[in-house]
């Protein structure tokens, strides 16, 4: 029952790192539920090896907001290889239009 419970923690706090990254960035964006959650374990676990490496093994509370940096960060890079920018989301590969 443990594996569960980690798995469904770190799920639920993936979705919240991720839509902190989301909310930090204007204009609408056109990624999902999972995606979210994606970008915000990824970026959780990026912050983690950070903050490891800065407080010489020591945990600290700095993580989480360290963690929605490396969302927005992320979110950013998605963007602009959609073709976007910081307000613009850009035009995801499904809604291009055909010439």
């Amino acid at each position: 029952m443990g594996l569960l419970a980690y798995l469904i923690s770190m799920a639920l706090f993936g979705l919240f790192i991720g839509a902190l990254g989301r909310l930090s960035l204007p204009g609408p964006d056109p990624m999902g539920l999972l995606a979210t959650m994606a970008v915000g374990i990824v970026a959780t676990l990026m912050a983690s090896v950070v903050v490891y490496a800065v407080n010489g093994g020591r945990s600290s509370a700095v993580a989480i907001p360290v963690a929605a940096g490396f969302a927005t960060l992320i979110i950013y890079l998605i963007r602009r290889s959609r073709g976007g920018g910081l307000e613009d989301p850009g035009i995801g590969p499904r809604t291009r239009r055909r010439r």
